[in-house]
């Protein structure tokens, strides 16, 4: 077998001396594999590294020639980065298929133009003569036997989705957990994680935002001490890890291939996950042909309600949070033009009412705003209320400190964007939503910002104030949806009743 230098790197020969753009690899047997060559010797690093994975040669740190002698001893897959139908190029790697995506350099590694996606570039370039490197089982190590190691309880409510998902890790299939915001989902998941590691399955816990990995993985490492759990995010350590429990960006998952046996995909209906299909389509690659996928959500979109309504989705509810309170109910209140009273250099009257009684009250609060562009005319007015008010957004470079300030009560009145609208928790805290009518508070993000309020035991209730300047069918729906799950919580006997 005889190696070829491409770009100063040795790569099988065989799948790159043709490198037609029509060629179409639709199987493992498909590829070339030489006779085993003399003085082997097997790494299994480089085994856990390639495990269900779809790497690209520049993201394997091993030498070439020991990458070359595995794939000659039938170890390592190559499948084509770049495929064609009739001329129409497929990212194998991101499923990208729109030509817009695409572009074409003349490539010195083949001496031919190559196409390539740039879709998915930011996680290494791949082109037509560029192979996705994988191992040849796609079984399992054998896991170290987990033990769960928590103390706590579940309510009725938790205890019921946790059977259900139990279930669904059993027989493989799918499943929706529709769970108010501050139910307590990732408890619920608790049980199931350790079945699936009992039964030797390998699993996923995939979300959009790289802060939730960083606040899941030392939770589920100290319930789970006896494995080691990959946290995987952009500029991760745990890159090359490999591990029977794994916490990552859903980013992340265009580097798997057919690795888990379940995937529990948390804030499903989050940007960017429910917006692009790249991301969608890692998801379902990085599943195992059986396997089961678990989808969590305080707000799942309007098809997939409608399509619980009618029964052909499987899904489960938390109505009622842990402490068998009922969720805040916003309140609507109309506040005139306001966009013309800041112009003028005030706020509506109900709104700076509102603000003061905070203020004199000592209580937190959240302002929600549509614009980062209303920052520098909202904020100089409240500050002439108190010197401890501050604003924040997607790209503060202060976002986290302003936020850990509001943790410790330094701040007693954030403004904010829907940066905010999910992933933080104040124990004691009213909010309100400028301009609520505005197309950017949609139903979902209304139910989430709207679920800040009450989550915690000691401080259950709270108020959540939409001001606004004529009702939108979202606040509509949001508060529809808010009162349905608390009717559904009182019905289940999982809301005292006052």
């Amino acid at each position: 077998m005889k190696f070829a230098v491409l770009h100063e790197k040795l790569v099988p020969e065989p799948l790159l001396t043709t490198p037609s753009a029509t060629q179409t690899i639709t199987s493992l047997a498909e590829i070339p594999q030489p006779p085993t060559i003399p003085n082997f010797s097997f790494n299994p690093e480089l085994q856990k590294l390639l495990l269900g994975k779809q790497l690209l040669l520049d993201e394997i740190p091993l030498s070439l020639e020991e990458i070359q002698s595995h794939y000659e001893n039938g170890y390592i897959t190559l499948r084509k980065g770049i495929t064609f139908n009739k001329n129409i190029p497929k990212c194998e790697r991101c499923g990208n298929q729109d030509q817009s995506w695409f572009a074409s350099f003349p490539c010195s590694r083949c001496g031919e133009t190559c196409t390539y996606c740039r879709k998915c570039i930011m996680m290494g370039r791949v082109s037509t003569c560029t192979p996705l490197y994988g191992w040849i089982d796609v079984s399992d190590i054998s896991h170290v036997h987990a033990t769960l190691d928590w103390k706590g309880t579940l309510s009725p409510g938790q205890q019921h989705v946790s059977n259900k998902v139990m279930e669904s890790i059993n027989v493989n299939k799918e499943l929706l957990v529709w769970a108010v915001c501050g139910a307590g989902k990732t408890e619920v998941l608790f049980e199931g994680i350790n079945r699936a590691l009992a039964m030797q399955k390998r699993v996923c816990i995939a979300t959009p935002r790289t802060d939730v990995v960083l606040e899941l993985s030392p939770r589920l490492q100290a319930i789970f001490p006896i494995i080691e759990v990959a946290s995987l995010y952009g500029g991760s350590e745990d890159r090359q890890k490999y591990s029977p429990l794994t916490i990552t960006t859903t980013h992340q998952l265009l580097r798997f291939y057919k690795a888990f046996d379940t995937i529990i995909l948390d804030e499903v209906d989050a940007f960017p996950y429910s917006v692009d299909k790249a991301l969608q389509y890692a998801v379902n690659q990085a599943r195992k042909d059986m396997s089961s996928l678990i989808y969590l959500t305080a707000t799942p979109n309007e098809q997939w309600q409608k399509e619980c309504r009618q029964g052909k989705r499987d899904f489960v509810t938390i109505p009622a949070r842990y402490h068998r309170h009922p969720l805040p109910v916003p309140e609507f209140v109309w506040c005139g033009n306001w966009n013309k009273a800041l112009t003028k250099g005030t706020l509506p009257a109900n709104v700076m009412k509102w603000l003061k009684h905070r203020i004199e009250t000592g209580k937190q609060a959240l302002i929600f705003i549509p614009k980062i562009e209303l920052i520098p005319k909202i904020l100089p007015l409240l500050q002439k209320l108190h010197p401890a008010i501050e604003a924040v957004h997607a790209e503060d470079p202060n976002r986290k400190e302003k936020v850990k300030a509001m943790r410790s009560k330094e701040i007693s009145l954030l403004i904010t964007t829907t940066i905010l609208e999910r992933g933080v928790t104040f124990p004691n805290l009213d909010v309100a939503v400028f301009g609520a009518e505005d197309r950017i508070f949609t139903e979902s993000a209304l139910v989430q910002i709207s679920g800040r309020v009450g989550r915690s035991a000691q401080y259950p209730g709270g108020w959540i104030t939409f001001f606004h300047y004529g009702l939108t069918e979202s606040m509509l729906k949001a508060r529809k949806q808010i009162q349905g799950m608390n009717k559904e919580g009182l019905k289940k006997g999982w809301i005292d009743v006052e």
